[in-house]
C-alpha cells in the first residue's frame, strides 16, 4: 500500500513537558489506522501534529518531520491553511456551529474560500450529507439549526462538514466516545465506507472498535510508540508485553 503520511522522529512538548517522543510511523492511503493508548499518552497530540493544528495550542513546540505525499508539512513554504483543508479533523464531542443551519454547517468551509455559486454549494452540501448517510434524515429541514439534531446525527454532520472541502485525509479524535451504541455503530460503518475514498486516522479508547474497523493499529504509551502493525497481527500476536497487557484491559 502507498504511504500517505510519514512522521519521522516527531516530538512535541507543551512548555517543558514532553508528550511525544521520536514517533516514526507510516500511515497508509485509503486505510483506517487506529491510534490506541491510555489517557494522557499523547494520542490527540499526535493527531493534531498531522495537520499543524498543534501550532494553535499555546506552549506547544514541535521537532521532527511530518510528510504528506512526500512533502514535509512543516516546511517554511507550506501554508497551514492548505494543510488543514487537505487533512480534515473531527473532534470527540460533536461541535456543529450553534448559530448556523444544517446547510450552512456543511457549506461554511466552501463559503470561507469564497465560493458563492448556489448551485455548487447545493451540490456539495447534498453530496457530503449523502456520504455520511444523513441526507434522507435532514433534506426537509436544511434550514434548521444543526444543534437540533441528535448526538449521532451531529457527529455525522461534523464529518460531512469536513468532507465538504474535499480533504484527502480524515483525522478523528474519539468520534464515538460521546455517543450511544447505535450511533457508534453507524459512525463505524460510515468510516469503513469512507476509507474507499479517504485515508483515515482514528484515535480511540475503545480496543474493540480498533479491532472491528481498523486496518493498522498503533499503541502509544506515555509519548512512546510501543508497537505498530496490521491490526490483525497486533491483536493476535503483540510483540510487546505492554501492548498485550493493554489489549487485555489490565490498564488504560
Amino acid at each position: 500500500m502507498r504511504v500517505k503520511i510519514r512522521t519521522e522522529e516527531l516530538s512535541v512538548w507543551y512548555w517543558d513537558k514532553q508528550v511525544l517522543n521520536d514517533i516514526t510511523i507510516d500511515i497508509y492511503e485509503k486505510a483506517i489506522t487506529a491510534i490506541m493508548g491510555p489517557s494522557g499518552c499523547g494520542k490527540s497530540t499526535f493527531l493534531k501534529s498531522l495537520n499543524r493544528m498543534i501550532e494553535l495550542v499555546e506552549g506547544a513546540k514541535i521537532e521532527g518531520k511530518v510528510f504528506l505525499d512526500g512533502k514535509n508539512i512543516y516546511d517554511d513554504d507550506v501554508d497551514p491553511t492548505d494543510i488543514r483543508a487537505r487533512v480534515g479533523m473531527v473532534f470527540q464531542k460533536p461541535n456543529p456551529f450553534p448559530h448556523l443551519s444544517i446547510y450552512d454547517n456543511v457549506a461554511i468551509g466552501l463559503k470561507l474560500r469564497g465560493i458563492k455559486d448556489k448551485r455548487v454549494l447545493d451540490e456539495v452540501v447534498k453530496e457530503s450529507l449523502v456520504k455520511v448517510g444523513l441526507w434522507d434524515e435532514v433534506k426537509d429541514k436544511l434550514n434548521r439549526p444543526g444543534t437540533e439534531l441528535s448526538g449521532g446525527q451531529q457527529q455525522r454532520l461534523c464529518i460531512a462538514r469536513a468532507l465538504a472541502v474535499n480533504p484527502e485525509v480524515l483525522l478523528l479524535d474519539e468520534p464515538t466516545s460521546a455517543l450511544d451504541p447505535v450511533s457508534m455503530l453507524k459512525i463505524e460503518d460510515l468510516l469503513v465506507q469512507l476509507k474507499e475514498e479517504y485515508t483515515i486516522v482514528l484515535v480511540t479508547h475503545n480496543v474493540q472498535q480498533a479491532a472491528r474497523i481498523s486496518d493498522y493499529a498503533a499503541f502509544l504509551y506515555y509519548g512512546q510508540l510501543i508497537e505498530y502493525d496490521k491490526t490483525e497481527m497486533l491483536f493476535k500476536n503483540p510483540k510487546n508485553k505492554l501492548t498485550e497487557q493493554y489489549l487485555e484491559g489490565r490498564f488504560g
